[in-house]
């Protein structure tokens, strides 16, 4: 076997990010136990209750979307990480829409991001 092919390759990987939110999701009335397995307020559990979860790169952007969503909307802040990009609130399903809605609007219309479609489960 040729000695080229026997070598270890080494491998370069860059992150490159775009100004985009990659996700937008509400899950309506989801099951206490998801709550639970997040690591979520059980209180915020309440019939009628949402989790909205959002991504964005770059990831520092995920402390703005938090500030906009409790400015927005009466929601709760169940995660923010700055270095993943991941932001999870919660409260009623129009409180989190409201919130989500707030947040897809400033980053495309202020800061010029591309945005998707809200989904819902």
């Amino acid at each position: 076997m040729n000695d080229a092919y026997t070598e270890k390759q080494r491998i370069i990987q860059e992150l490159v990010p775009g100004k985009q939110i990659t996700l937008a999701h509400i899950i309506a009335s989801p099951d206490p136990v998801l709550y639970a397995k997040l690591g979520l307020a059980p209180e915020t559990a309440d019939e009628g209750g949402a989790i909205g979860v959002m991504t964005v790169s770059p990831a520092e952007t995920a402390i703005i979307m938090a500030d906009i969503a409790m400015k927005s909307a009466d929601v709760q802040m169940g995660f923010v990480d700055r270095f993943s990009g991941s932001l999870i609130i919660t409260g009623s399903v129009s409180s989190v829409e409201a919130a989500v809605s707030a947040i897809l609007d400033y980053v495309r219309d202020k800061l010029s991001y591309t945005t998707v479609d809200i989904t819902r489960t």
